[in-house]
């Protein structure tokens, strides 16, 4: 099993966090200790940003496991609107984003390819065992279109609050055969 979990609300909602790096409140804190208590895991990975490290860290410690912290689990950059609120951003380059991240990113910020590529290396890395891993929505998202195929359009058509968690069962082969639980539409 492999379990995507995004982490706990930070203590600025509601901004573009990719790289700042705002910790998780308390609340949110609980609520992934809350969402992750039946999970049966062997090893924990987590973003190196302090809101996902934090969760991570408390899920781990009742389980006397380390948490591996990886920059390949980051946000996606959001370079100089990082920090904001998407109404501070000009509206039209925010439209042009997000109509296609590859082509209009964030003006020194990512583009949605390299998210997905540091993404994708990120998951094969990941050594066979049940895993959890503690991340961000646009990082699950990416993981999503590696694993699933899915494409923009229906990547966001997934409701991923703080604490969400994404439950996929993958079976070895040639073919990869993924089983998604806990993702509302």
């Amino acid at each position: 099993m492999l379990y995507l979990m995004r982490h706990g609300a930070p203590v600025r909602e509601g901004l573009l966090l990719g790289r700042t790096d705002d910790p998780a409140t308390e609340a949110g804190v609980a609520a992934c200790l809350g969402r992750a208590e039946s999970l049966d895991v062997l090893q924990i990975f987590s973003s190196d940003l302090a809101r996902a490290r934090a969760c991570a860290a408390a899920v781990a410690a009742p389980r006397r496991i380390e948490v591996a912290a990886d920059a390949r689990w980051r946000e996606l950059n959001f370079g100089a609107w990082d920090g904001l609120r998407p109404d501070e951003v000009d509206p039209s380059a925010f439209a042009r984003f997000h109509e296609d991240p590859d082509v209009a990113p964030p003006p020194g910020g990512e583009r949605w390819s390299a998210l997905q590529d540091r993404v994708s290396r990120a998951l094969d890395a990941i050594p066979p065992a049940a895993s959890l891993v503690v991340t961000h929505g646009g990082a699950i998202r990416a993981a999503l279109a590696h694993l699933c195929g899915f494409d923009r359009q229906q990547l966001w058509a997934f409701d991923l609050p703080y604490a969400a968690l994404v439950s996929l069962r993958i079976w070895p082969g040639a073919v990869r055969t993924v089983q998604i639980t806990g993702l509302t539409t």
